[in-house]
Parts: structure tokens; C-alpha cells; sequence
């Protein structure tokens, strides 16, 4: 079975074999990585009561893979490119070895503090090298890892770590982002003023260096490796396949963040199986995506899929429009990028700033372009393909999920065919399909329905963690034998996928997704709030914003109901972070409700979206003049607003 694909008919091929036999196709895939074990057993389990496992029998220790088995050939090439938040600062850069050693030094640091197999860690760091180094030695003594975004608040911090119940949390002292400087360290004190679990806080001087110190809990990260001793082999944890790799926590349609598990087998292959194909990278390319690691992107597609295949990625630290419109693109004249990834979002943003931020910069090493976090809309796409592109680079529009673990959905480098704002086909092995409300196959062409994946993979999620019946209330049980993504989509006649977005209580914004019941539950912590319902909005940079409709203990006019709205704005970045700070906030006197009192959101998605008009079948509703109120108070504040 090969491992990369190089045309259109092979990929034919390789689908059509993994449909016919998919165990004979996955361990195919799977013998091309390194096994501490060899496994004998490929699948095993049903995706009707979750307990699919992959290569069970086997141990893996992922890396080993993505470190030990690159050092031969490729020792003194660069493995991670560090490129700075300031421009005038000096980038750094690690060889496979500079790296292997860096990790092996950080592990050996860790297990001297104690830290054992199985344990989780929660790091909440700035983008810079130490934090990939982090999770690679994390998982190389086979603790559990768990990468908070460090825009979060304390209070979702603190959430996480009580959820994972971690033993440590890895932070800095602060972090640079743009002109701005994030507290860090100082977050994570406040996180942790309850916390019972949490033995050690490992700090790495970023700025300044200046923050408080708690006497036996902290540590900075230079003394634990001095402390360490000069060792720098660490010999990887013997991981069976099953094992637990790492944690990620997303948003899903209740209060409660879900601890996403993945594992060490499945996600290793998946992991350097997807990144090799749709990228369509070699050893010694230069690879960047510009996401955050606290995100899925980039656990799977800056630290573990490059290193993988033995690419060369590109880590960043600032944002695209610091100091100029332009630093996406001189970063990637800089290091001659070979295969750029980012997000929409940024796309537009960057699209918004002039072409001549991109026409100024040689970008001719450019080969693949790729899309992340939400369907790119079709202006967006001929810009990045004409301007940043020069027409010449085929665009990846991949669709997946952090609970997929890897792309499911999308072109193959340059060998599949291209179709603006759509996906593409499924990589092989993948088999979706779109079902109506009632589980029924939707085989007819160009019509929406539910995106559903027909047959286990093997980076698919495993649980959610310490709580196994919410992963198979949302994923496994909706269409049973199936795995229900949340999204919408359709097929076009060729049988290329065109996803629509989020069908549940889930809002994409720039990329990442929050339940609403995580934001109203924030909201309603509002002093004076009552009640509120979120929806989202059509956003042009952010592709959907999000609209709050509040009630609250009395009416408020003028300077009093500007007050509110910045408190429930500043309630929501303490319970969140500011990336969940609602775009418009509409104080309403009710709610549309159903007589068993659930709120009917397709109405206010409409009032959202400026449709005044067709709301459709409102006899359900306990008070359908309530509606009337709400569409009086929105016009109002759109005539304000222009």
C-alpha cells in the first residue's frame, strides 16, 4: 500500500481498496511508522457504542517517529523554524537533533519532578519553541497533554484543568502578540487559587521574567533543566496503541467544555498519513501553518503531521498584521514556505488590507495553499489563489474536526480537482455521507443534509474525557452505526463535498467553535441579566460573529443600556476569553419560546441575519407577539447603527 499518493488515479485506487478491505488498507498504511510492538489486531470494537480501537495489540511511541527515526538521514536538517513576534528579533531554528536533544533534556526535566506515565499536564503558553518542545516531551514519557489556548480567561483555564484533573500546568511569564503583551502566568495564578491537583507550575521567561513565584509549586523552566542534570537521551515510554496521546478541549452545545481524547496509535498514523497527502509534502520542505497549537490545527499540522513525514515547520508567534498587512507573506519569501495553511479568516482580513502588502514579496517557492476552520467563500478563494498563489497553487479547502484528529475532506496537493468553496472529495479510507433528519441516505446529488462518516478511522475521537456517555450522546448515537459531525453539507454531481457549517447550538468564529450554552452560561453570570440566547451572525472577516439577545431585570435606555452591554461584553471575556466576545448584544423583553420552553433559535438566527419577514410555523410558541418585539428592537438598532 503506498503511503503517499502521487496522481488522481491512484487516489481512485487507494479509496476503492479501502472500501473493499479497510483493515488490509489501514495496516498497510500503519507498517510505514515505527512500532515498539508490532500490532496483529488492525480493528476491533463498533462506532454504535464507541469502542472502536486501532492496531490495540501494538505499542507506538509517537516520538519516536516524529524525532528518533528522522536523526539517521536527516539529523542536521531543520526540523522547527521559529520565526518571532518582533521582526527585528532573532528567529531561532532547531536541526532534528537540536531538537531530539531539546525534547529529551525537557523530558528527562519533567520525569525529575515526578511526573509518570498517564498523568496530565496543561500548558498555556505563547507560540514559541518551548512549547512545542513541551508536548513532544509530554508525550515522549507518555504524560497526557492538554494545550489551552492562551487567549482563554482564568475561569476557562481553570475549567480545564479541573476537568483533566492535571498534576501541572506549563505556562510563561507573558507572551507577545502584535503590539500587546498577554498575561500569562499571572492567569494561571488566578486559575489555580482553588486547586487541589496541581503540584508544580513550570514558568518560561518570555519577557520580562518578572511575576510572581509560589515557594515549592514553581518552578522556571531554565532551573528544572539545570536541575535535570546533563542527560540527554530520554528513553521513550513503552505506549500501547490505546494509550492516551492527549486531551483537547472544545466547545460543544452544553456549558461544558468536551475533553476530546486521542491516542497514540491511530493518531500517529492518521496524523502522518493525512499531512504527507494533502499537502503533498516531501522531506526538507518548508512547510508553515500559522495556527495556534492550542488549537487542533496545531497539534496535528505544526507539531506531530511535518515532523512525521520529516518536513521542515515553520512556528510563529505574532499575528498576520503586525507590524504590516504584509508579514505572512515575508515570512514565507523569508524561509521559502513551500506549503502554506491558514484560516479564512485571515484570508479576508489580509484581503480587506490591499494587494500590494502581497505583490511586494517574491513567493514563487509557493507550491500548495491551504484553507482551515470553516468553508472559505468563493471571493476569499480566488484572491488567495490569484494574488497569493500567482494561479499557479492548487488550494487545499480542507474540512475536518478536533474530534476527527486529521483532514477528512480535501484536495490532494495538486492532483485533485479544484472547485471554489467546496472540499473536495474524501481522503481514502474516509467514507461520508449525507443523511436527513432521520438517518435516511440522501444518494440524490446537489441536495443538503446531515455530514455523517460511514466507517471508523483511525484518528477518530475515542471519548470525551471522564465522561464516555456525552461523547455517545453527541457523536454516536444520533445515527447509530455513524458518526455524526454536526455539520451540514452537500454533493455536488461530481461528488465533490461543499460543507455548509454547524447544524447544532455551535458557532464557528475565525475558525473556532463555542457552544452557545458556553457563552450564555457566561453571559448570564451579567449582574442584572435574566436570561439570553445566542445565535450566530454573518461576519465579513470572522465568517460568523455572534449575536446575544438579553433580558434583563428592567429596561435600559441610552447611556444605561450601553453600560450593560459593555458589562455583559466584559463578563464574557472573564468567563471565556476576548476571542467570545459577542459582536452585537440586543436587550430583548423575551425569548421566542416553545410552550415546553425551549427557545426556537431559527427564529432568531433570522432576526440575526436582518430577515424580518418569514419565520415559518410560530404556532408552537408560547407567546408568538414576543417575535413582533424583538424585530421592532432590532430594526431600531440597525437605523441607529447606519
Amino acid at each position: 500500500m503506498p503511503f503517499q499518493i502521487d496522481s488522481f488515479d491512484a487516489y481512485l485506487k487507494a479509496q476503492k481498496e479501502s472500501q473493499s478491505d479497510p483493515e488490509l488498507f489501514w495496516s498497510g498504511i500503519a507498517k510505514h511508522f515505527e512500532w515498539q510492538k508490532p500490532f496483529t489486531e488492525v480493528l476491533s470494537g463498533e462506532m454504535r457504542d464507541g469502542s472502536v480501537r486501532w492496531f490495540a495489540d501494538g505499542q507506538i511511541n509517537i516520538t519516536e517517529n516524529a524525532l528518533d527515526r528522522h536523526l539517521k538521514e536527516r539529523g542536521e536538517q531543520i526540523a522547527l523554524q521559529w520565526e518571532p513576534n518582533d521582526p527585528s528579533a532573532t528567529s531561532r531554528s532547531f536541526t532534528y537533533r537540536e531538537l531530539h536533544e531539546a525534547v529529551s533534556q525537557f523530558g528527562n526535566a519533567l520525569r525529575s519532578l515526578g511526573v509518570k506515565k498517564g498523568e496530565r499536564i496543561v500548558l498555556y503558553m505563547p507560540m514559541v519553541p518551548e512549547l512545542a518542545i513541551a508536548v513532544l516531551a509530554c508525550a515522549r514519557i507518555g504524560a497526557i497533554h492538554s494545550v489551552v489556548f492562551a487567549g482563554f480567561s482564568a475561569q476557562a483555564l481553570s475549567d480545564r484543568i479541573e476537568d483533566a484533573q492535571a498534576a501541572m500546568v506549563i505556562t510563561a511569564d507573558e507572551g507577545m502578540r502584535g503590539a500587546k503583551t498577554v498575561p500569562l502566568k499571572s492567569t494561571v495564578d488566578e486559575a489555580l487559587k482553588e486547586n487541589t491537583s496541581v503540584r508544580n507550575v513550570i514558568v518560561k521567561r518570555v519577557t520580562s521574567g518578572k511575576c510572581t513565584m509560589v515557594q515549592k509549586r514553581d518552578v522556571w523552566w531554565e532551573d528544572v533543566i539545570e536541575n535535570s542534570g546533563d542527560e540527554s537521551h530520554c528513553t521513550p515510554e513503552i505506549m500501547n496503541a490505546e494509550d492516551m496521546l492527549f486531551i483537547l478541549y472544545t466547545s460543544g452545545s452544553t456549558g461544558k467544555p468536551k475533553g476530546v481524547v486521542h491516542t497514540h496509535g491511530g493518531y500517529t498514523v492518521y496524523a502522518g498519513y493525512s499531512f504527507a497527502n494533502v499537502f503533498q509534502c516531501q522531506p526538507g520542505d518548508v512547510y508553515w501553518c500559522s495556527a495556534d497549537i492550542g488549537w487542533i490545527t496545531g497539534h496535528t499540522y505544526i507539531v506531530y503531521g511535518p515532523l512525521l513525514q520529516g518536513g521542515t515547520t515553520v512556528m510563529f508567534e505574532g499575528i498576520p498584521t503586525y507590524p504590516d498587512p504584509g508579514r505572512y507573506w515575508a515570512i514565507c519569501e523569508k524561509y521559502k514556505v513551500t506549503q502554506f495553511y491558514t484560516a479564512p479568516t485571515a484570508i479576508r482580513a489580509l484581503m480587506a488590507c490591499g494587494d500590494e502588502h502581497v505583490e511586494r514579496h517574491n513567493l514563487e517557492t509557493l507550491r500548495v495553499l491551504g484553507s482551515v476552520g470553516e468553508p472559505i467563500n468563493e471571493e476569499a478563494w480566488h484572491w488567495y489563489h490569484q494574488k497569493v498563489g500567482q494561479s499557479k497553487c492548487p488550494i487545499v479547502d480542507t474540512w475536518w474536526q478536533t474530534e476527527t484528529g486529521g483532514i477528512m475532506i480535501s484536495g490532494l496537493g495538486n492532483l485533485s480537482p479544484q472547485k471554489p468553496a467546496h472540499a473536495g472529495y474524501p481522503l481514502p479510507g474516509i467514507h461520508p455521507v449525507l443523511v436527513d433528519p432521520q438517518g435516511t441516505p440522501i444518494h440524490a446529488n446537489e441536495k443538503e443534509g446531515l455530514l455523517c462518516i460511514e466507517s471508523p478511522w483511525p484518528s477518530m475521537i475515542r471519548t470525551t474525557y471522564g465522561d464516555h456517555e456525552r461523547c455517545l450522546n453527541t457523536y454516536f448515537r444520533p445515527f447509530p452505526g455513524r458518526y455524526f459531525t454536526g455539520d451540514g453539507a452537500k454533493r455536488d454531481k461530481d461528488g465533490m463535498y461543499r460543507v455548509i457549517g454547524r447544524v447544532d447550538d455551535v458557532i464557528n468564529v475565525s475558525g473556532h467553535r463555542f457552544g452557545t450554552a458556553e457563552i450564555e452560561s457566561a453571559i448570564n453570570q451579567t449582574s442584572g441579566v435574566i436570561e439570553s440566547a445566542v445565535v450566530g451572525c454573518e461576519h465579513e472577516i470572522k465568517g460568523q460573529g455572534i449575536y446575544a439577545f438579553v433580558i434583563c431585570e428592567r429596561a435600559y435606555e441610552g447611556s444605561e443600556a450601553l453600560k450593560m452591554r459593555s458589562a455583559i461584553e466584559a463578563q464574557v471575556v472573564l468567563g471565556i476569553g476576548k476571542i467570545a466576545r459577542p459582536d452585537r448584544i440586543q436587550i430583548v423583553e423575551g425569548l421566542p419560546k416553545t410552550r415546553s420552553g425551549k427557545i426556537m433559535r431559527r427564529i432568531l438566527r433570522k432576526i440575526a441575519s436582518g430577515d424580518y419577514e418569514r419565520f415559518g410555523d410560530t404556532s408552537t410558541l408560547l407567546d408568538p407577539s414576543v417575535v413582533a418585539g424583538i424585530v421592532d428592537q432590532a430594526r431600531h438598532l440597525q437605523s441607529r447603527e447606519q
